[in-house]
């Protein structure tokens, strides 16, 4: 059984929210978003996605909401403050945010259907042309190159009409995310510690007679009531739903004997990401031959990729000396061994085939965090176990962030 986590242990766990200059935090992730654009000379960036405007800015309001329905976006210019546009109603612009890379805070304008129908291209007219009018004051009426992280099309089209050459964004983001600083692999490692709590409430409600969505929630509620903010999926599956790997939890009661495999992808305090998965055992009895057998094998392999993480090292390099994947489980492999990991999962994701064309090229330095994956189920099998652990790329070698103890009745 898992030694218990408790929130006394957290100041002990390897950092946490004592350890964050939130001051110096808002300074490194700016100025890392700027250097970007001015290597790809641009004059701004108009961020969309809430999960880029917490990064450049530390500002969130109602973040799942907004990942579906536009209406919050900022501008980060290559030089000086950013102008932040909130949710459109006057209350937002009450709400006060002494942050100093933020100079001005006005209300959004939403061009999408459920807003304003018929009247779309009037108001995405509109909305292109105060976006051409604050690029101008804060860059000069020669900047042209904007990067966007996303848009509809109306609204590609409305830029373009204004005056804009177009970058993609997304990609100057996930550059600009990919190597943290102290003060994130703090919030990181809280988030983790947050994760650690939800887990081990998860074990200890785990008995015959629970259904999956309720050993899920115990997760949920120590997210929520440690100061974290969502769940990126419902990955909790149990006996032979576990096989294949990618089933949401269900309302399917867990048997004595079964496999609960689960991965946390929760977004926790400081907004920062711990995607760790576990599989644990429901019982008092023995497991099989073959869970175990399955378990050794994920455990092989997780272990196998996380001791060649190092700076220096290629990705490429990385997927040519993988531990190599039993032909049995090739067909439901995970389908990468690795993938970066920061506010949520990241550039890079680095797969399994070494003939892959779209494998990609990159260089793990200091600063990086990814997460090591591994999945073991056969096609047809009765049950499958799903690892993961979270990394930090260190000046020397790598840290193993993710402390959840395994499954020793599994091992």
């Amino acid at each position: 059984m898992p030694s218990p986590i408790t929130a006394a242990r957290i100041a002990h766990h390897g950092g946490g929210a004592s350890t964050v200059d939130i001051d110096r935090l808002r300074a490194y992730r700016y100025a890392r978003v700027q250097q970007q654009l001015r290597q790809n000379d641009c004059a701004a960036v108009l961020l969309n996605d809430p999960v880029n405007i917490r990064y450049a800015t530390d500002t969130r309001n109602m973040s799942v909401w907004l990942l579906h329905n536009p209406g919050r976006y900022c501008l980060v210019p290559a030089v000086g403050q950013a102008v932040l546009f909130d949710y459109p109603n006057k209350n937002c612009l009450g709400i006060p945010l002494h942050i100093p890379e933020v100079s001005e805070v006005r209300l959004a304008t939403s061009y999408g259907f459920q807003y304003v129908a018929e009247h779309a291209d009037a108001v995405c007219r509109s909305w292109a042309a105060e976006i051409r009018a604050v690029v101008t004051g804060l860059m000069g009426a020669s900047a042209d190159r904007l990067a966007i992280d996303r848009a509809d099309l109306e609204g590609v089209d409305a830029l373009r009409a204004a005056g804009f050459t177009l970058v993609e964004g997304q990609r100057l983001l996930e550059l600009a995310r990919s190597v943290k600083s102290t003060d994130e692999i703090a919030c990181m490692r809280r988030s983790i510690e947050v994760s650690d709590i939800g887990m081990q409430r998860m074990h200890d409600a785990l008995r015959p007679g629970i259904s999956e969505n309720e050993l899920w929630a115990e997760l949920h509620h120590a997210n929520i009531a440690h100061g974290g903010e969502w769940i990126e999926t419902r990955l909790l599956s149990s006996g032979p739903r576990t096989n294949p790997w990618l089933q949401e939890s269900s309302a399917r009661i867990i048997e004595a004997g079964d496999l609960v495999s689960f991965d946390t992808d929760m977004v926790g305090p400081y907004g920062y990401c711990s995607d760790v998965s576990r599989t644990f055992y429901c019982g008092n009895g023995q497991p099989t031959n073959q869970q175990r057998s399955l378990y050794a094998l994920a455990i092989e392999q997780v272990e196998h990729n996380c001791a060649l993480l190092r700076p220096g090292l290629t990705f490429r390099d990385f997927t040519q000396q993988a531990w190599p994947i039993p032909a049995r489980f090739n067909e439901q492999n995970y389908g990468c061994i690795a993938h970066g990991v920061g506010m949520i999962d990241e550039w890079p994701g680095i797969g399994i085939d070494p003939e892959d064309p779209l494998l990609m090229d990159g260089v793990f330095v200091p600063g990086m965090t990814v997460c090591v994956e591994s999945y073991m189920g056969e096609v047809g099998g009765s049950e499958g176990v799903k690892l993961e652990q979270q990394v930090l790329i260190t000046a020397t070698g790598h840290e193993i962030l993710s402390h959840f103890p395994l499954e020793e009745k599994l091992r």
